[in-house]
C-alpha cells in the first residue's frame, strides 16, 4: 500500500530564477529535490535487519507486505509502481539491504533505507538524494567541507522533470532505465527498433534527432537504431517517408530500450524529394564506395532498350570494360578477374550475357549494388580490386504483384507472392532472348543457321520467423547458347543457390549466417564438316559457409566479426569426340581443388563528431589440395620441358601449397563541415584465384586456375585520398579522388601460349609486378528536373615482366600499358522531365582507345616470311566515343488501374561511329593489311513496353 511520511521530513523545494552561471544568477528554474535535514546514513547503509523467505511468482507488493511483518520498517512507495512485477527469490537470513538489491534488480524502481526512522522509500527510474555535489548552487554557495560520499564534484546533477509542462504535450512521457548510483553519467544510450503498425515490417531509413540538438541517428534494414543522449529529458523528433512523423518526449536515468510502433502517414504534396541517406557521401568513413538503384538504369537509354545496373556502373568513374561487347568489368586499372561479384552472397562467375552486351540479372528483381572500390569491407576478400554486392528485392508481403518489359530481342517478367500476409513471400524472375529471329532474317546466307540465344531465372524466398529471426534463399541459373558460324556451337552457364539466416541476438549484436554454393561452365560444341567433331566442357564450382556478427558497443564503437571458409572445385577441361566418325581422342585434364578461409573483425570508431576511422583486419588462408601431379623446376630458372626437376604425385585431400596472410583494412574520414569532408585509406589483399586468357579481350571461354605448386597468388596494394563536398542543400554532390595501386605476381601469357587442354599450363604463364594509377572526378545533380552525372577519370594501368631470361621478359622488362589502360574516361549521364509522364535522356560517352601490337614489318627467313611486331601494346585503336538518346513515356497515373506502363524509345550510337571492338591483321598477296571489326556501327532503335501491377 501507499504510506505518507510523517512531519518529521521536510520537503524543499528550491527555485532559483533569472540568474545566470556565469554571473551568479540562474536562468532556469530547479525543481522539486528531496532533502532531509537530520543526518541519515548514506543510500546504500547497511543494517543488521535479516530477511528469510521462499517467493514463487509472488506479486512484488506482497513481498513488500511481508517483508514489512518480519521487521520495523515501513515502505512508501506508489501501488501502480508495482503492478505486474512477481518475485521468485528465496532468502534464508539475508540483510535487509541485499534482499532489495535482489527482488528490485530487474524493475525501475530504487529504494532509500532511513534507519533512523524505519522507512524504506521505493523511487521510480529516480534516486533519493540526501546531499547534493558542491557547487550544485553555484561557486559561491559551494562548501569547502569535504564529503565522504560518492556524490562529488564531478557527478551529474540529478534529473528533474517538470510534470506540469505534460499536460501541454501531444505525446507521452517515456522514462529509461533507473539510475545507479555507481554508475552516474552525463550521457546513456538508448536503443529499439522501428516497427510499421500496419504491417509489422521494420521500419529502414527512420531518422531520429534530438530537439534542439545536432544528435541524429538513422534505422539500419532491421529498424534498428541507437543513438547516445544526455541524462535527463530529451525529445525526440521522428520522420521518414510515408511514415506519420512524431515526437516522443522521454527522460533518460541510465541505459535502456525504445521500440517504436509508428504510423503510415500520407501526405498531399505538389512535389516529393526523397533525401534519405542525404549526407552518406560526405559522412561515411570509406573511400571509393558507390551504391546504384535498379531504378535509376530505368532513364538510361542503353542498348536495345535494356535495363542495366552493371552498364550504369561502367559510367562511374574508375570503371570501365575493354571495349563494346567486352565482358567483364575493369576497376582502376585491374583485370577482370579482380573483382568479386556477389549476388546474394554467392559469387556469380559470368554476370553478363552475349559478350557483355546484356546483363544476365533481371531487373525487375534486382534491388540494387554495392561498389566497393577503394576501402573494402573487411568480411569480403579472394580479389584484388573491387566488390560488386548485387542485392535482389524481398518480395510482396501483403498481395501479389509484378513488373515485365518486352523489347526487340528480349523479354522480362517478375511476380511477387506474397505466402503468409506480412511474413512470407516469394519473388519469381524470369528473362529470355529471342534474337534468332533478326539474325535468320539478315540477308546473308552465311547468318542463316546462327543461333544467338539466353535465359535466366531466379527465385527468392523471403520469410520474417519472427522479431529475431529472419530467413532468405536465393536460387539463380542462365544459360548462353550462341553460334555465329554453321559449324560451332558457344555455351556457357552460372548457377547458384544462397541461403542466408538473420539473428538478433539482442538489441546490440546481430549475426547473419550464409551458406551458398556457386557454378559457372562452358563448352563448344564443334560439327564441322571433317571428321574433327567434338564436345569441350569446362566447370568450376565453389561452396562457402560465412559466420559473421555486427555489435555496437556503443556510439563510438561498431564491431564486425567473424569468419568464412570456401571449397573448390574445378574441372580444368575435357574433351570427347562428337559421334562415332570423329577422330578426336577423348583428353581431360585431372580435376584441381582447393580451401581458403578467413577470419576477420573490423571496428567503426567514432573518434569525435568529426574524425571516424573504419579499421580491421583479415587474415586470408589458401590450400591447394591433391589429388593432382604437380612438377617442380630448376630454382632461378625459366618453367620449360628441360628444366623439370621431379615430378610429384599427391594423394586425394594432400596438401600441396599453403599461402595466405593478412590483409589490413584501413580508412578515415575527417568533417570539416557538414557538407564536406576528406577520406583516405589504405588496404592490401590476396587473391588466390585467376582467369587464362590469350585474347585481347575477355571471352565467356576463359579458364580459371587456382594457385598451387608453380603459380602464386596474387598480391594487391591500395592507398587512396579523396575530397567530397555537397552544394545547394545537397542537390550537387561533388568528389574527386585520387589513388595509387601496386600488384605482385599479376599473370600474362608468352607470345602463342597454349592454355586450354594443358597438363603443365605453368609453362605458358608469366607472373610479374603492376601498377595502377589515376584520379577520379564525379559532379551529380540528384534533384530536379534536369539531373543525372558527369565523371571524369584519368587513369594508368601498367604491368612489367622482367627476367634474365629472353622467354620471360616482354619489352624489355620495363613497364608497358595493360590491354585495357585507357588514360581519358568521360561519361554524362543526363535525364530532362517535362511534366511528370514525359521526359529526355541522353548517354555521352568517351574513352582513350586500347593498346594494341601492330606489326611493323616482315622479313623472310629459310625462304619462309614473317611478320615483325612492335613492342607489346604500343600503339593504341581509334578512341571510343558515342551518344545515345531515349525518351520515356509514362502512362497515366490514375490510381484504379490493371497496370501502370512505361514506354522507352531509344536509339543506341546515334552519330553511327564506328568504334573498333578489335583490330587484327592478315596476309593478302604477300601485304600485311589490318582489318577492324565493329559490334555497333550505327545507330540501333529499339523501343520497349514497361508494365506494372
Amino acid at each position: 500500500m501507499t504510506k505518507q511520511p510523517n512531519n518529521n521530513y521536510l520537503l524543499l523545494t528550491i527555485i532559483k530564477s533569472k540568474k545566470k552561471f556565469s554571473k551568479n544568477l540562474y536562468d532556469h528554474i530547479f525543481f522539486i529535490i528531496f532533502i532531509f535535514l537530520f543526518p541519515l546514513t548514506s543510500i546504500y547503509a547497511q543494517n543488521n535487519t535479516n530477511i528469510s523467505g521462499e517467493y514463487s511468482s509472488i506479486p512484488l507488493k506482497d513481498v513488500i507486505t511481508h517483508i514489512e511483518s518480519q521487521t520495523n520498517y515501513k515502505f512508501y512507495f506508489l501501488e501502480e509502481w508495482t503492478q505486474g512485477i512477481k518475485v521468485n527469490n528465496t532468502f534464508n537470513n539475508e540483510k535487509l539491504s541485499s534482499v532489495l538489491e535482489t527482488i528490485l534488480e530487474d524493475t525501475s524502481l530504487n529504494f532509500h533505507i532511513l534507519n533512523t526512522t524505519n522507512r524504506i522509500i521505493l523511487i521510480e527510474n529516480g534516486l533519493v538524494y540526501d546531499e547534493l555535489p558542491k557547487g550544485f548552487f553555484g561557486p559561491e554557495e559551494a562548501s569547502e567541507e569535504k564529503n565522504s560520499t560518492r556524490i562529488t564534484n564531478n557527478s551529474p546533477p540529478p534529473v528533474f522533470y517538470n510534470t506540469d509542462n505534460q499536460s501541454k504535450k501531444t505525446y507521452q512521457v517515456t522514462k529509461i532505465g533507473k539510475s545507479d548510483l555507481d554508475n552516474l553519467r552525463e550521457t546513456y544510450l538508448l536503443t529499439g527498433r522501428a516497427i510499421n503498425s500496419s504491417t509489422g515490417n521494420p521500419i529502414q531509413d527512420l531518422a531520429i534527432r534530438t530537439k534542439g540538438s545536432n544528435l541524429i541517428t538513422v534505422t539500419d534494414a532491421n529498424g534498428n537504431y541507437s543513438l547516445e543522449l544526455p541524462a535527463g529529458h530529451n525529445v525526440l523528433n521522428i520522420r521518414a517517408m510515408g511514415i506519420a512523423s512524431t515526437e516522443r518526449e522521454i527522460i533518460m536515468f541510465n541505459n535502456g530500450n525504445l521500440d517504436l510502433l509508428m504510423e503510415e502517414g500520407l501526405q498531399q504534396l505538389d512535389e516529393v524529394v526523397v533525401e534519405a541517406d542525404a549526407f552518406k557521401n560526405v559522412e561515411e568513413a570509406i573511400t571509393g564506395s558507390e551504391q546504384i538503384d535498379s531504378e535509376e538504369s530505368k532513364n538510361i537509354p542503353l542498348v536495345l532498350g535494356e535495363r542495366d545496373i552493371l552498364s550504369v556502373a561502367k559510367a562511374l568513374p574508375g570503371i570501365s570494360s575493354a571495349g563494346e561487347g567486352a565482358m567483364g568489368l575493369n576497376v582502376r586499372g585491374g583485370k577482370t578477374d579482380q573483382n568479386l561479384v556477389l549476388l546474394d552472397d554467392a559469387v556469380i562467375y559470368n554476370p553478363q550475357h552475349f559478350f557483355g552486351i546484356f546483363q544476365a540479372l533481371n531487373p525487375f528483381t534486382t534491388k540494387g549494388v554495392d561498389i566497393y572500390k577503394g576501402a573494402i569491407p573487411v568480411e569480403f576478400g579472394g580479389r584484388l580490386s573491387s566488390v560488386f554486392d548485387i542485392r535482389t528485392k524481398n518480395g510482396n508481403e501483403e498481395k501479389l504483384s509484378g513488373e515485365g518489359s518486352v523489347g526487340p530481342v528480349t523479354a522480362n517478367l517478375a511476380l511477387e507472392i506474397p505466402l503468409e500476409k506480412e511474413k512470407s513471400s516469394l519473388i519469381v524472375g524470369g528473362r529470355a532472348a529471342y534474337a534468332d529471329w533478326i539474325l535468320r532474317s539478315l540477308d546473308e546466307e552465311s547468318l542463316n543457321n546462327s543461333n544467338a540465344s539466353f535465359f535466366d531465372g531466379i527465385i527468392k524466398y523471403h520469410n520474417k520467423v519472427n522479431e529475431k529471426n529472419d530467413v532468405k534463399a536465393t536460387a539463380y541459373y542462365s544459360r548462353d547458347a550462341f553460334s555465329i558460324t554453321s559449324d560451332s556451337l558457344y555455351k556457357y552457364n552460372n548457377r547458384l543457390f544462397s541461403l542466408r539466416w538473420n539473428h538478433n541476438i539482442n538489441d546490440k549484436t546481430n549475426t547473419a549466417l550464409i551458406l551458398n554454393n556457386s557454378n559457372y561452365g562452358f563448352g563448344i560444341d564443334f560439327d564441322g564438316e571433317t571428321n574433327t567433331d567434338f564436345n569441350l566442357d569446362y566447370g568450376i564450382n565453389e561452396t562457402e559457409i560465412k559466420y559473421k556478427l555486427r555489435t555496437s558497443l556503443n556510439t563510438k564503437n561498431t564491431l564486425d566479426y567473424g569468419a568464412s571458409a570456401k571449397y573448390y572445385s574445378v574441372n580444368p577441361g575435357s574433351i570427347e569426340p562428337d559421334g562415332n566418325e570423329s577422330d578426336i581422342a577423348p583428353r581431360s585434364i585431372d580435376n584441381e581443388q582447393a580451401v581458403e578461409g578467413a577470419l576477420f573483425i573490423g571496428d567503426e570508431l567514432t573518434l569525435n563528431e568529426k574524425l571516424s576511422v573504419n579499421l580491421g583486419v583479415r587474415y586470408a588462408f589458401f590450400a591447394a589440395l591433391g589429388k593432382a601431379t604437380q612438377r617442380t623446376y630448376e630454382d632461378g630458372m625459366p618453367k620449360n620441358e628441360s628444366t623439370v626437376q621431379d615430378t610429384i604425385s599427391y594423394s586425394n585431400g594432400e596438401n600441396i601449397k599453403t599461402y595466405g596472410g593478412p590483409e589490413v583494412r584501413l580508412s578515415a574520414r575527417y568533417l570539416f563541415t557538414p557538407d564536406f569532408s576528406v577520406k583516405a585509406s589504405l588496404n592490401n589483399s590476396y587473391q588466390f584465384l585467376h582467369t587464362l586468357s590469350n585474347n585481347t579481350t575477355v571471352s565467356p571461354i576463359d579458364t580459371w586456375k587456382l594457385s598451387d605448386l608453380n603459380i602464386a597468388p596474387q598480391k594487391g596494394y591500395q592507398a587512396s585520398l579523396g575530397f567530397y563536398k555537397n552544394f545547394k542543400e545537397n542537390e550537387y554532390e561533388l568528389s574527386i579522388e585520387g589513388y595509387y595501386k601496386k600488384m605482385e605476381d599479376v599473370l600474362d601469357f608468352k607470345t602463342g601460349a597454349n592454355l586450354f587442354l594443358n597438363e603443365n599450363v605453368e609453362t605458358q604463364i608469366l607472373q610479374g609486378d603492376g601498377k595502377a594509377y589515376g584520379v577520379e572526378f564525379l559532379l551529380k545533380k540528384k534533384s530536379g528536373d534536369l539531373n543525372g552525372w558527369l565523371s571524369y577519370t584519368y587513369s594508368r594501368s601498367l604491368y612489367r615482366f622482367d627476367s634474365e631470361f629472353s622467354e620471360e621478359r616482354i619489352n624489355n622488362g620495363d613497364f608497358f600499358p595493360s590491354n585495357f589502360d585507357k588514360p581519358h574516361d568521360v561519361s554524362v549521364i543526363t535525364n530532362y522531365r517535362f511534366t511528370r509522364r514525359y521526359s529526355i535522356s541522353a548517354n555521352f560517352v568517351y574513352q582513350t582507345g586500347r593498346p594494341i601490337t601492330y606489326p611493323i614489318g616482315t622479313f623472310r627467313f629459310n625462304n619462309a616470311d614473317f611478320v615483325a611486331f612492335s613492342d607489346r601494346n604500343k600503339f593504341r585503336i581509334p578512341d571510343f566515343y558515342r551518344l545515345d538518346l531515349g525518351l520515356n513515356i509514362e502512362g497515366n497515373h490514375k490510381k484504379n488501374k490493371l497496370a501502370h506502363s512505361f514506354v522507352t524509345i531509344s536509339v543506341y550510337n546515334v552519330l553511327g561511329r564506328n568504334n573498333p571492338y578489335s583490330v587484327f591483321f592478315v596476309t593478302d598477296d604477300g601485304e600485311v593489311k589490318a582489318l577492324q571489326s565493329s559490334i555497333f556501327s550505327i545507330p540501333i532503335p529499339s523501343i520497349t513496353y514497361n508494365f506494372k501491377f
